[in-house]
This record gives structure tokens, C-alpha cells and sequence, in this order.
């Protein structure tokens, strides 16, 4: 058995399925965003995961994306605004899971200081490419 150490990588038995990378995300930067947010991103070919850390009262205005998201709240909890005007509210609160579709407008505010996991289908790249200028100070 071979075992992978943090940043290494490991080729797989399928050349389609290149190689895998292991990640530890206490080792990862965490990039300033607006207000007290940050966030930690890992990106694969085709889905990103993301730890975002809001603190109490940071808001994350409204916007949409292409991109399909699970945000799934490890601590804390989040107001959502969901539609154009923001038609339809729920909080989210730890262990609790909310779907967004692609294209839905949606905006979020910690209600408490809070660890976010997001996934993404495809990759954000405005978060890859830093041009998510509604998230930046």
C-alpha cells in the first residue's frame, strides 16, 4: 500500500482519471474576501469546494452564476434570499443542507459566525480568476 502525504499527487490506474491530489485544509491560505469573509478554494477539472468563514453580520450580496451550488453549513447558520427580489427566505443552520440551481439569484447573511462548505458544478472561475467583484473589498 502506498500512502499519499499532503500535496503530493498519485497517478490512478485510469490515464482518464490523471492523477489525485491529497489536501489538508488547515495547509491552505485562506483569501480575504469582503468584510471578515474568507474563504479556501480546491478545484478539480469539472467541481470546486470551497470553506467560506463569514463572521456575525458579514453579508453576501446578491448575485447568480451559471453554476449549480451545494452549500452545506458545518457551524453557524445563513439567511438566504432566494429570486430576483428576493421572493423566497430560509435559514440555513449547521448540519443542514440548501440546493441553488443554476442561475437562481441569491443572496446570504451569518446570522452567527460560520463555516460553509460550498460545492460547485462546473468550477466558479470567477473565483478562480479573482473577478468576483461582488465578494471583493
Amino acid at each position: 500500500m502506498s500512502v499519499i502525504e499532503k500535496g503530493e499527487s498519485l497517478t490512478t490506474g485510469s490515464a482518464a482519471a490523471g492523477k489525485a491530489v491529497h489536501y489538508r485544509w488547515h495547509d491552505l491560505v485562506a483569501e480575504p474576501m469582503k468584510g471578515t469573509i474568507t474563504r479556501k478554494l480546491i478545484t478539480s477539472e469539472r467541481m470546486m469546494i470551497a470553506h467560506v468563514f463569514l463572521k456575525k453580520g458579514d453579508d453576501v450580496p446578491l448575485h447568480s452564476h451559471e453554476n449549480e451550488q451545494i452549500t452545506y453549513i458545518l457551524s453557524g447558520s445563513l439567511h438566504f434570499w432566494l429570486g430576483a427580489n428576493g421572493e423566497e427566505e430560509v435559514v440555513v443552520n449547521e448540519g443542514e443542507v440548501l440546493v441553488i440551481p443554476s442561475n437562481l439569484p441569491h443572496r446570504a447573511l451569518a446570522l452567527e459566525d460560520t463555516l460553509d462548505l460550498d460545492v460547485f458544478n462546473p468550477p466558479r472561475q470567477d473565483w478562480i480568476n479573482g473577478t468576483d467583484a461582488y465578494l471583493r473589498r
